[in-house]
């Protein structure tokens, strides 16, 4: 079986969760804000944000108690 992968966002930030595009977000604020909650809820998860600008990817770290 074939995974269906998911194209690159040609502008914004995007979530890369455990090494797939999850969501976009138009800014990076928004991208840091829907990283952060997630990697609360879910720390064991690998999340980085993808800036299509310059096809850089920000490991997000776990948060701090």
């Amino acid at each position: 079986m074939v995974a269906a992968t998911r194209e690159l966002p040609a502008s914004g930030f995007a979530l890369e969760v455990d090494g797939r595009m999850k969501a976009e977000f138009a800014t990076k604020d928004g991208a840091w804000a829907g990283a952060e909650e997630l990697k609360r809820r879910f720390p064991m998860l690998q999340v980085r944000i993808f800036d299509a600008l310059t096809q850089a990817r920000e490991e997000v770290p776990r948060p701090r108690n």
